[in-house]
This record gives C-alpha cells, sequence and structure tokens, in this order.
C-alpha cells in the first residue's frame, strides 16, 4: 500500500540526507514533497528545504509532470532509482524526491548561471554525468555509467521547491506557458531518439505506440521532414496522433499493421521506427514494419522481456539500436520547436492536480486498465 504522510515530527521529516550536489544545506526548514522509499511506498511528507551551493540555483516548481516510468518505478522498483548504493554522481540513495518532467521559475541564483535570473521560467536538463568517464570524454553523457537522472539519482521535482545546476537551466520564451513547456522532458527523449534515427526529409518514419512519447516523436520526425505513420489501438490515442499531424494513422487491433505500412510505401516497409510501445509482441512487428536495411530504434521501457527471433534481422539487415534519455542541446531543442509550434504539447495534458492529489488521483488515474490520460500535470505551489 502507498504510505501517506502529511507533517509529522518524525526522524526521517527532521533529517537532511546531503549528497555531492550540496543539497545538504537545508537551514531548518521544510517543504512538501513526494518522497520514494521503496518498492510501492510513496509518500507525501515533510522534506528538507534545499538551498542551493555555488553554481546552483533555486527554484520553484511549477508543474511536474507524472510519467510511465514513475509508475514503473513504484511498481517494479527501485530500478532506476539508487536503492541499494549511492549514486556515483550525486552520493545521493532513497528516500528520494520523484518527479522528473519539470518547469520551474528562478528564485535565487548563487554565483555564475547560464542566463536564468530570478523569476524566469525555466526548463530542466535533468540529466547529471560524471563528466570524466570513458563516455563523457566522447560526447555520449547519456552512456555515462554513474548517469543520474532527475528524481532518479537525485531529489525531483514533485516537491515545492528544488536545486539545480544553474548552466543546466533552459529559459522559456515568454509566449510560451509554463503548462505546455512541462513537456520538454518527455519531448528531450523523444527528439533524441529521432536524433539518433536520423531522420529527415524523404524518410518514412512509423511512430510504434502513440501514447506521449510516441505523439512527441511523431512530430519530430515531421519537424526534421519525414513522412510519419502512428500506430497504436487506442482510438483516442490515433484521434491524437491525426490532430498532431500524422500522415496516416493505423489501429493495430484491427489490420495487420505490419502489412498496412507495407502498402502505403510501394511494398518497399519503412526507413525507421520508433518503438514507443515496449509490449512483448512489439519486436517483431517493428521489424516485419521496417524495410530492408531499415532501423528500429527503442525508446520504450521494457517492463517483460519479449522473446525475438534474430534471424529476422539477419535476413533483411534490419539494424535495432536503443535510445536513452536526452542531452543539453536536446533539452534546448525541445524548447524551441515547442515554442515554435512546430511540436505541440497542450493537447498533451490530460488534467493538472495538486501535490496532495497525486497519490489519491493521479496514480490511480494512470495505473487504470483504460488509462483514458497522456500527462496529468502536478502543480505543487
Amino acid at each position: 500500500m502507498m504510505g501517506r504522510i502529511l507533517g509529522g515530527s518524525g526522524t526521517l521529516t527532521r533529517l537532511c540526507f546531503g549528497h555531492r550536489l550540496a543539497l545538504s544545506n537545508c537551514g531548518g526548514l521544510f517543504m512538501k514533497a513526494l518522497v520514494y522509499h521503496g518498492n510501492k511506498d510513496l509518500r507525501l511528507q515533510e522534506w528538507p528545504d534545499p538551498r542551493p551551493g555555488p553554481g546552483e540555483s533555486l527554484l520553484r516548481v511549477d508543474y511536474c509532470g507524472v510519467c510511465a516510468t514513475d509508475i514503473e518505478e513504484y511498481l517494479y522498483g527501485p530500478e532506476f532509482i539508487a536503492g541499494e548504493e549511492p549514486n556515483p554522481v550525486t552520493g545521493k540513495m532513497m528516500p528520494m524526491v520523484t518527479g522528473h518532467e519539470i518547469t520551474a521559475t528562478v528564485m535565487e541564483v548563487n554565483g555564475p548561471n547560464a542566463g536564468a535570473a530570478p523569476g524566469d521560467r525555466v526548463a530542466i536538463n535533468g540529466v547529471l554525468t560524471c563528466g570524466t568517464c570513458y563516455w563523457c570524454d566522447r560526447e555520449a553523457p547519456t552512456q555515462c555509467p554513474g548517469m543520474a537522472g532527475i528524481g532518479f539519482g537525485i531529489d525531483g521535482g514533485l516537491a515545492e521547491r528544488l536545486v539545480w545546476r544553474s548552466d543546466m537551466l533552459v529559459k522559456i520564451p515568454g509566449d510560451l506557458s509554463s503548462e505546455e513547456a512541462a513537456l520538454t522532458e518527455p519531448t528531450s527523449v523523444a527528439i533524441h531518439a529521432v536524433k539518433r534515427s536520423g531522420a529527415g526529409p524523404g524518410d518514412k518514419v512509423v511512430a510504434l505506440g502513440a501514447g506521449t512519447v510516441g505523439l512527441l516523436a511523431m512530430q519530430a520526425a515531421k519537424a526534421f521532414g519525414a513522412t510519419v505513420y502512428a500506430v497504436d489501438t487506442r482510438q483516442m490515442s490515433l484521434d491524437l496522433a491525426e490532430e498532431l499531424g500524422a500522415d496516416e494513422v493505423l489501429d493495430a487491433s484491427g489490420v495487420d499493421a505490419a502489412e498496412a505500412i507495407s502498402s502505403l510505401t510501394d511494398g518497399v516497409g519503412a526507413d525507421i521506427v520508433i518503438d514507443a510501445a515496449g509490449v512483448e509482441s512489439i519486436p517483431e512487428q517493428a521489424v516485419r514494419m521496417a524495410r530492408r536495411g531499415g532501423l528500429v530504434v527503442v525508446v520504450a521501457i521494457y517492463t517483460s522481456t519479449p522473446r525475438f527471433d534474430f534471424n529476422s534481422l539477419v535476413s533483411a539487415e534490419v539494424s535495432i539500436t536503443g535510445s536513452l534519455a536526452y542531452t543539453q542541446e536536446d533539452v534546448e531543442d525541445a524548447v524551441r520547436l515547442i515554442s515554435s509550434g512546430e511540436i505541440r504539447t497542450r493537447q498533451l495534458v490530460t488534467e493538472i492536480v495538486g501535490l496532495d492529489e497525486v497519490l489519491e488521483t493521479a496514480f490511480p488515474r494512470m495505473l487504470a486498465p483504460t488509462k483514458d490520460v497522456f500527462r496529468i500535470l502536478v502543480k505543487p505551489n
């Protein structure tokens, strides 16, 4: 069962959990936060109010999205959250404030910053790396073995306030609402996947799974000039994919989607298939949809291990690659594309709730078998 703590004076709420990002100077003040204590144990409680160290900014959280990964971590974790050993980059482990899809307003800046001043609204590059390993040296930060994602390796945004590195904040333009910009993080994930695919003008791209990330990847691929087909079994997803600009939508519950893609591409198949579904049957479908010599990019997180015939890769020389997280450039591109209207996010916001409604409203709705939502945003303040 999920624990729910409001206030209280126990030992837990009177400790400062320090780590290397200088969050330990809590100054004796507390805020409300959703804190992950372990499998199926998420609590609304008092938590030390963070103070910014050198090169950091204190942020008031405006919105934080509830993501499917949060649900999976709650049900099956700790998987990404540092559970048994501290994260090597941050030194942090659970209990930990969760939440990683964040927009915020700068309250205070400590030392040099990257252009964000008090009063500015910002999106966040929420990926911290060591900066010195083999992968960081080769500009592949998403492969840093110690990579710490906000809300997983360090305290996140389902709280009233947050401290983050000033050079990893991206200012939100004045004409872009904080609500729309709250989906910057999943947009960055989608953009990173599309960039890894190399999609561009003339390419035929399948967005396989038209949930939030799939719909954002679909729009990113179109922004890069590709023709995009959205495939799903949920009618509300297909309807929204059509509204957001899919060139074709396919209901996989009513047709053989691979045969339909073949027909739409004159028997060739898709150049690129982006797997944003993560269902056991998807890998086989994705390879069938790809043309000979095509590419499948897996951005979904699987919670079960699919069976797969690798001979299908050999015979058609189809490549499969993964895509994890995002970079600072991806976040900047996400803010730019959302601001320009090339990627639309407002339609993906299903509901906005308060911090004290997450356990009673947001999680149950996200866990419902029908799941009639895309993103639920939390407004802590």
